[in-house]
């Protein structure tokens, strides 16, 4: 090859090699390009596509494990397809987020609502129309021991009722129970019953009809505020103490025996007053008293029929009502077999205890035909029965009605009499047995009655100590003899009476004290007159009464000496500045056999136990010269002088008394 064609291949090639070079080249730069462009193309797929796609999906799943506040890739600004995915998954989620939290709110709800029916007190059973159980709480499962199968939702009534049956809770009256229900539907209202349970229990169920059929119903165990009524009930009827029925029952039996007795028959009232249980209470204590009443209620039961009634009224007040009574022997028989029980001995907490009873009867319908009445008239039997001595019995009579009225109507002229100052102080004259000088004078109250003309003493004085009026009465009488007697001349003495009931006021002290220094007059002029009967009240606030007494300076006087058991010993309790012989003792002088001797005996007492001693009642001269003789210091009586008004009182001193036959 020339060296020409060789340098012209030689370029040839080297031509060649160029464009294949700038061909790799090109197509290199081509490759690059393409490489770029795909790789963008990728990228802005990813942005534009991928990403959203992928927020997408981690929102869902977030939003599937309960993430509330996922947020979504921002589709705000976009109108493609992805726009429209990423707006539709945004609504989802807020409808997921609405619906959990309704979810959530009925969650609450419902664990309140569970809250509250486990809580409730009371059993809650909710049933259908067919009477198949909804929904009942816990309480109501534990109330009738329900098994938990039979509180599921579904349970017919039917099976829940068998079940009580067989475990001893069923209502005793089951048509009862379902009565209720079917008023409760009938009125299409709340309805309520209580149930008595087998179990002893008692059960208020409430019914509250649905208006889609079946009801609501809850249950509450009432047995200890139905037992709780009963014993307030009870308590209301009857006594504490025994537990026989009081006044407030009593009323309602006599009523009933009234009511159910037939033509012919009668309903008998025995009113019972027990013998010496004062003396009881008094000397063994109120505890040995309590237990005396309760021997006596038991002692009392078993003298009278099944169906009789027996009562405590209070106290040692007792009443029987009778009822088909076809006679009086009936009661008059009972009243012999009560008297004969009760004065058998008690022993009581080692004391043996003897009493006794009075009893009054009376009949219904003859001597009263309503309660109040009946019992009023037994009891103003009783009152004669006592007055009679004790131990008996009597049948009411109309005269003691009549004299009931008579003692009402005293009692309230007695009340008014004091307020209208219609009582009025007589006194009787003291006469001294050796020189017959009036030395003083006896106060006796008078009541000056416009209707009853002049009053004597007693017939007001036992009325107005039964009824307290003794004590401002006696006040009265205080004040009164002392300012009178402050304007008699100084030697001469006043003498006033007090009662055994003044004794109960502790201001009898008080009373005396205040009447001497209101008055002026000397203590030493004023004689306090007692009966023995002052002694039996309170031993010892009575004696302490009267040493104060004493120590004001007063002079203390037994008066009426001798009438009573205890007269001697009483002399050795109080130094008494004088003793008062009985009048009874003074009337069987001088032919009464002995009674010469016992008035000499009472003279040589009071001699020697340095005790003055008055001799009332006489009313002769011979009666006169005997306790004269006898050595009595001291005389009284209608011989010296019958009581005179106040304004007679300076007309009656002088030298000797004027004596009247």
């Amino acid at each position: 090859m020339s060296h020409a064609a060789a340098t012209s291949a030689t370029n040839d090639v080297s031509e060649a090699e160029g464009v294949s070079e700038f061909a790799i080249g090109l197509m290199a730069g081509i490759g690059a390009v393409g490489l770029i462009l795909t790789a963008w193309i990728i990228l802005r797929l990813k942005r534009g596509l991928s990403d959203p796609l992928v927020s997408i999906a981690r929102a869902l799943s977030r939003l599937a494990q309960g993430d509330n506040d996922v947020v979504v890739f921002d589709v705000a600004n976009r109108d493609d397809e992805i726009g429209s995915i990423g707006r539709a998954v945004e609504e989802f989620r807020d409808s997921v987020v609405a619906r959990r939290r309704i979810e959530a709110a009925l969650a609450e709800q419902n664990s309140r609502l569970d809250a509250a029916l486990t809580n409730l007190p009371h059993g809650m059973c909710m049933f259908d129309a067919q009477t198949r159980l909804i929904v009942c709480n816990t309480q109501y499962g534990r109330m009738y021991d329900l098994p938990a199968d039979l509180m599921a939702p579904g349970t017919p009534l039917d099976r829940i009722l068998e079940h009580r049956v067989s475990v001893g809770n069923a209502p005793v009256d089951m048509a009862t129970y379902f009565d209720v229900v079917v008023a409760s539907r009938s009125r299409g209202g709340v309805a309520s019953a209580k149930m008595e349970l087998t179990d002893g229990r008692t059960v208020k169920v409430t019914y509250n009809p649905r208006q889609e059929g079946g009801y609501v119903a809850t249950h509450e165990d009432i047995t200890e505020s139905v037992r709780a009524e009963a014993e307030i009930a009870h308590m209301a009827g009857h006594d504490a103490l025994t537990g026989l029925p009081n006044r407030y029952l009593l009323h309602e039996k006599i009523t009933d025996a009234l009511v159910r007795s037939r033509a012919g028959e009668s309903a008998a009232v025995l009113c019972l007053d027990l013998d010496q249980f004062k003396m009881v209470n008094d000397t063994l204590g109120h505890t040995v008293g309590d237990l005396l009443l309760k021997a006596v209620a038991e002692r009392l039961t078993g003298c009278v029929r099944e169906n009789d009634t027996l009562a405590r009224l209070g106290g040692d007040e007792f009443v029987v009502v009778q009822s088909g009574v076809e006679g009086p022997e009936q009661p008059e028989a009972l009243a012999r077999h009560l008297i004969d029980s009760l004065c058998q001995p008690f022993d009581l907490d080692g004391h043996q205890v003897v009493i006794g009873t009075s009893i009054g009867v009376a009949l219904g319908p003859d001597d009263a035909d309503d309660a109040g009445r009946l019992l009023k008239h037994a009891d103003l039997a009783l009152y004669r029965a006592k007055a009679d001595g004790r131990g008996t019995y009597r049948f009411f009579e109309a005269e003691m009605d009549a004299r009931a009225q008579r003692r009402r109507q005293l009692e309230l002229d007695l009340r008014r009499a004091l307020v209208s100052r219609e009582f009025e102080l007589y006194y009787q004259p003291l006469v001294d047995a050796q020189t017959q000088k009036v030395i003083g004078f006896e106060a006796l109250l008078r009541w000056n009655n416009a209707g009853r003309g002049v009053v004597l003493p007693s017939e007001f004085i036992p009325l107005a100590e039964e009824i307290g009026l003794i004590i401002p009465l006696g006040e009265w009488v205080l004040r009164q003899a002392c300012a009178h007697a402050a304007a008699w001349p100084h030697d001469i003495k006043v003498a006033v009476n007090l009662s055994a009931v003044q004794f109960k006021s502790h201001a009898l002290v008080h009373h005396v004290a205040l009447a001497l220094a209101d008055s002026g007059l000397s203590p030493g002029r004023l004689e306090l007159e007692i009966t023995e009967s002052v002694l039996l009240t309170d031993t010892e606030a009575t004696l302490a009464a009267l040493y104060n007494m004493k120590q004001l300076g007063v002079r203390i006087v037994m008066d009426d000496f001798g009438t009573g058991y205890s007269s001697l010993s009483y002399l050795r309790s109080f130094p008494f500045d004088k003793i008062k012989l009985d009048r009874s003792f003074i009337d069987g002088l001088p032919d009464e056999k002995g009674m010469s001797a016992i008035v000499r005996t009472v003279a040589d007492l009071g001699a020697n136990l340095g005790m003055i001693t008055t001799a009332e009642g006489v009313e002769s001269a011979e009666q006169f010269r005997l306790v004269r003789e006898q050595g009595y210091t001291e005389v009284q009586g209608y011989y010296f002088g019958r009581p005179r008004p106040e304004g007679e009182v300076l007309g009656m001193l002088g030298s000797k008394i004027a004596f009247v036959a």
